[in-house]
C-alpha cells in the first residue's frame, strides 16, 4: 500500500468516526444545522478524494448518501428515524468498503444496489419524513449523551463546538483535536477553496501523526534511559563534582519521560465515543428505552491500555443492557421510569484511572448467582454456602457462568464476563462488582495509567528488595525495637496496629514469603508499616528494611514466578540488583484481610469541656531535640545532602538547588550546632523542600520521622483555635510556619547588606 492510500485511510477512519458520534446526537436534534453540516463534510471528503485514487465503488456510495445529506443540510428533508438507520447503515458499507482497501488493496466484487437504492427511496420521497415532534416519539430508542460540566439549563446543542456550515474540514479538525492524528486537507465544496477561512491550516501544520509502534520503541529506550539514570544517581552520591550533573540529568530524563508519556496518552471518549451507536441498537434490538450518561471523558489513559479495554467495555455494556436495564413494562410494575439510565464514568484514583459502568436496573440476586454456579459444576456446594455476598458476587467472572435462561444474539453463552476479568488483568487492571437487587449494578474497572514507568518505594524483607507501587501507598510508620509490644498487638494470632485509635490490619511481609514456625516475627528489630489501601482494603504491610523510592521500569514476570500470586513484574534497581513488584491487592487477599467502607477519617472526640477537631495531615520532623510538625500538603520533596553544601548570603543558609537558590530555615539551630567540626566531618542534613505561597523553601532537620493526622485545639475559656500547634498522637506539637522564613536579599540588597 502507498503512503496516499494509507493517508486517505486514515482520514476516512477519523471522519466517519466523527460522522457516527453526530448521527447519535441528530437522532435527538434533528434539525441541528451544525451536526448536518459535519456529517456532510465526512462523507463529502471522502467522495472528493476517492475520485483522485480511483474508488469508484466508495466514490458511487458516497455520492448516494451525500445527496440525501445535501436535503437534509438544506431543510429540504427532517432526519425521521428511517433516515438516520439509512444513514448508519450508509456508514457501515463505507467502513466494509474501506477495510476491503485495506486488506486487500481492492474494494472488493459486490455491488451496493439495495443500500444505494435505499439511499434514494428515502430522499426521493419526501412524505417519509415526519415532523421533528413526531420522529420524537417515535419507537427507535432515544440515546441521549450527558456532557460533564455542562449546565442542565443549557440545551445539548450549546454544550457543542459551534461550527459555520463553510467551515472546512480540517476546521472541523481543529474543534476535535487528538494527540495522535495530523489533519489532511480534505477535498472542498466548490467556493470554499476560493475564500479559505484564515488560519484553516494550522491544525494541520501543529499536529503530526505518529505511529504507535515508534511510540513504544521510543517508550522502551526511555525505560532503559531510567534505569541508567537510577544507577548513575547512586554512583555519584558521594561525589561533589558529579552531583550538579547527575542531578540535571535526573530533569532531563524525567522531562523527557514525561513528555513520551503525553504524547502515548489519549482521553476515553476515543472508546466512550462508540457506545451511542452501540446502545441505540441494542434498544431496538432488545425493546428498551435507554439514556446514556457518560462522565470523565476528558480524563487520558494510555494508548494501548485504551485499545485494550476496548473489547471488556464492550461486553460490559451489552451485559447491563441484556441482563441489567428491564424493558419498559416490568420497570413501570416496579414503579421504575419506563426509561432506564445507563452510565459510563471515567475518573482517575492515583497511578490507576477507573472506569466504571453502571445501570438502574434489576441488580444482581446473589441467590441465583450460587445456584446457576453450583447448576454448572463452577463450584463445590460446600464452598458456595462459605462466600460472602461480596464473594459471591465474583463467581460471574468464572469461565461458563450466566445467569441467562436462553442464548441470544447479545449474551448468554457464559464467556462475556470472562473475557472482561482475563483482558482487564493482562494489562495489570482489576475488575469488581457492586450490586443491589432491584436498583442496578456497577461494574468497575481499575486500570493502571501507563504500563511502562511507575513510582515505587523500595522496601527490604529476608536481606531481599521488593518495589512496592507508590499508588496504593498512603504512608509509612516507624515501629523502633524498645516499641515493639506497644504498637503491634496480636488478636488470636493476627497482628494489629492502633493508627489514631483505629486497629489496622498487618501483614508481614516474611510471613508471606516464607511461612513461619508460630513465634512472633519482627521482634527486636525495627520494623516499618507501609499503609495501604487497595481494592477496598486498608492494611499495613510490615517490612524490615527501607531504601529510597525510585521510577522503575516496569518488566514481564515469567509464568513461574507469575503463578505465584504476589508479583506484577519485576524491575532492575539503581543499584543494579533485580526486584520483584509486589502486588497489594494480591497480597491483600492471601492475608485474608476483609474489605472495608468505613472511612477513618472523619472521627471527633469530646471531652473535658474541650473540643478537639480533626485537622490536616503533617510530617513529623526531628529538630535539634525537639519534634516539630510541616503541613503535609506543602512538602514538595525530601532531600539528605552533606551539610557542606549548604551556603550562606550573609547571616542566611542558602543551598543551590537544581540550579537555584533555595532559602533554608535552620530549625532547632542545627546548622549552627554543626559549625566547622560538622564540615570537616561531612555530616549529613536531612532538607525538607516545601511550598510557601508562590515560592519554595527549605528545612533543615535531623530526620523525618512519620507521617500523622493533626487535630485542631481550642483555647480553653474561648472558641479560638490555637494557632502554630497541633496535637499529633496525643502530644501538642508546634508547626513550622513557612511563611515565616526569611526572603532572600535582591541584587541591590545584597550589595548593600554586604556593605
Amino acid at each position: 500500500m502507498d503512503d496516499l492510500t494509507r493517508e486517505f485511510l486514515i482520514e476516512s477512519q477519523d471522519g466517519l468516526d466523527r460522522m457516527e458520534r453526530c448521527l447519535t446526537d441528530l437522532e435527538e436534534r434533528p434539525e441541528d444545522r451544525e451536526l448536518l453540516s459535519e456529517i456532510f463534510r465526512s462523507v463529502h471528503t471522502i467522495k472528493g478524494t476517492t475520485g483522485f485514487l480511483g474508488f469508484k465503488r466508495l466514490e458511487k456510495l458516497a455520492h448516494a448518501g451525500e445527496n440525501l445529506l445535501g436535503l437534509l443540510r438544506d431543510g429540504k428533508l427532517v432526519a425521521t428515524p428511517p433516515i438516520i438507520t439509512g444513514l448508519l447503515e450508509l456508514l457501515d458499507g463505507l467502513r466494509l468498503i474501506l477495510r476491503s482497501v485495506e486488506e486487500t488493496g481492492g474494494e472488493g466484487e459486490q455491488e451496493d444496489v439495495a443500500l444505494i437504492e435505499q439511499l434514494k427511496r428515502l430522499h426521493e420521497s419526501p412524505a417519509e419524513a415526519t415532523p421533528a415532534s413526531t420522529a420524537k416519539t417515535a419507537d427507535a430508542a432515544v440515546v441521549v449523551v450527558k456532557a460533564e460540566g455542562v449546565e442542565l439549563t443549557k440545551s445539548s446543542a450549546e454544550a457543542l463546538p459551534k461550527l459555520p456550515e463553510a467551515d472546512t474540514a480540517s476546521d472541523t479538525q481543529k474543534s476535535t483535536p487528538t494527540k495522535m492524528s495530523m489533519s489532511a486537507a480534505p477535498t472542498a465544496e466548490p467556493g470554499e477553496a476560493q475564500n479559505p477561512k484564515p488560519g484553516a491550516s494550522a491544525a494541520t501544520d501543529s499536529t503530526l501523526r505518529v505511529d504507535v509502534a515508534l511510540l513504544n520503541q521510543m517508550m522502551n529506550l526511555v525505560g532503559e534511559l531510567v534505569l541508567t539514570r537510577n544507577q548513575i544517581l547512586q554512583a555519584t552520591a558521594h561525589h561533589a563534582d558529579l552531583t550538579l550533573l547527575s542531578r540535571r540529568l535526573d530533569m532531563v530524563t524525567a522531562d523527557l519521560r514525561e513528555s513520551v508519556m503525553r504524547a502515548r496518552m489519549q482521553p476515553v471518549s476515543h472508546v466512550f465515543s462508540k457506545f451511542p451507536r452501540i446502545i441505540r441498537d441494542l434498544s431496538q434490538m432488545l425493546n428498551r428505552r435507554v439514556r446514556l450518561v457518560m462522565e470523565g471523558q476528558e480524563t487520558e489513559l494510555d494508548k494501548s491500555l485504551l485499545e485494550a479495554i476496548k473489547d471488556p467495555l464492550t461486553h460490559a455494556v451489552r451485559n447491563s443492557m441484556d441482563h441489567g436495564i428491564e424493558s419498559p413494562e416490568e420497570r413501570v410494575a416496579s414503579g421504575k421510569d419506563p426509561e432506564g439510565t445507563l452510565k459510563l464514568r471515567a475518573y482517575q484514583e492515583s497511578s490507576h484511572v477507573i472506569i466504571e459502568v453502571s445501570d438502574d436496573g434489576a441488580g444482581i440476586r446473589v441467590e441465583k448467582v450460587r445456584n446457576k454456579a453450583i447448576e454448572r459444576e463452577l463450584i463445590a456446594a460446600e464452598r458456595a454456602a462459605q462466600l460472602s455476598e461480596r464473594e459471591l458476587l465474583q463467581l460471574i467472572f468464572l469461565p461458563g457462568f450466566s445467569t441467562a435462561e436462553a442464548v441470544t444474539n447479545v449474551s448468554g453463552r457464559g464467556v462475556g464476563m470472562d473475557v472482561v476479568r482475563t483482558n482487564v488483568e493482562k494489562i495489570g487492571g482489576k475488575v469488581e462488582v457492586d450490586s443491589k437487587p432491584g436498583m442496578g449494578t456497577t461494574l468497575r474497572l481499575r486500570i493502571p495509567l501507563t504500563l511502562a514507568i511507575i513510582p515505587a518505594l523500595i522496601v527490604k524483607s529476608q536481606q531481599q528488595s521488593f518495589a512496592l507501587p507508590q499508588g496504593a501507598l498512603h504512608e509509612l510508620v516507624h515501629v523502633p525495637p524498645d516499641r515493639y509490644e506497644q504498637e503491634i498487638e496480636w488478636m488470636e494470632g493476627a497482628p494489629l496496629h492502633r493508627l489514631r485509635g483505629n486497629l489496622l490490619p498487618l501483614v508481614f511481609l516474611e510471613r508471606m514469603l516464607k511461612p513461619g514456625n508460630g513465634e512472633k516475627p519482627g521482634a527486636g528489630r525495627d520494623n516499618f508499616i507501609a499503609v495501604l489501601e487497595v481494592d477496598g482494603r486498608r492494611f499495613g504491610l510490615v517490612v524490615d528494611g527501607l531504601a529510597d523510592p525510585e521510577e522503575i521500569v516496569v518488566k514481564p514476570l515469567s509464568a513461574v514466578l507469575k503463578s505465584i500470586g504476589l508479583y506484577t513484574g519485576a524491575t532492575v534497581l539503581g543499584s543494579g540488583d533485580l526486584a520483584l513488584i509486589l502486588d497489594p491487592g494480591s497480597i491483600a487477599v492471601r492475608a485474608g484481610v476483609q474489605m472495608t467502607m468505613r472511612d477513618e477519617h472523619v472521627d471527633t472526640e469530646q471531652g473535658g469541656g474541650n473540643e478537639t477537631l480533626r485537622g490536616a495531615e503533617y510530617l513529623v520532623v526531628e529538630a535539634a531535640s525537639r519534634k516539630a510538625a510541616v503541613a503535609l500538603s506543602d512538602v514538595l520533596r525530601i532531600e539528605r545532602i552533606p551539610i557542606s553544601r549548604i551556603e550562606y548570603i550573609g547571616y542566611r543558609p542558602v543551598l543551590n538547588f537544581e540550579g537555584q537558590l533555595l532559602p533554608v530555615e535552620d530549625v532547632g539551630g542545627i546548622l549552627r550546632e554543626a559549625g566547622d567540626r560538622a564540615v570537616a566531618e561531612d555530616r549529613q542534613v536531612t532538607v525538607v523542600v516545601c511550598r510557601e505561597g508562590n515560592r519554595h523553601v527549605g528545612l533543615a532537620v535531623n530526620a523525618v520521622l512519620d507521617v500523622a493526622a493533626g487535630r485542631h485545639l481550642i483555647e480553653a475559656g474561648t472558641e479560638r483555635m490555637a494557632d502554630g500547634v497541633t496535637l499529633l498522637k496525643e502530644q501538642v506539637t508546634s508547626v513550622v510556619n513557612l511563611n515565616g522564613v526569611e526572603a532572600l536579599p535582591t541584587t541591590a540588597g545584597y550589595a548593600e547588606e554586604m556593605r
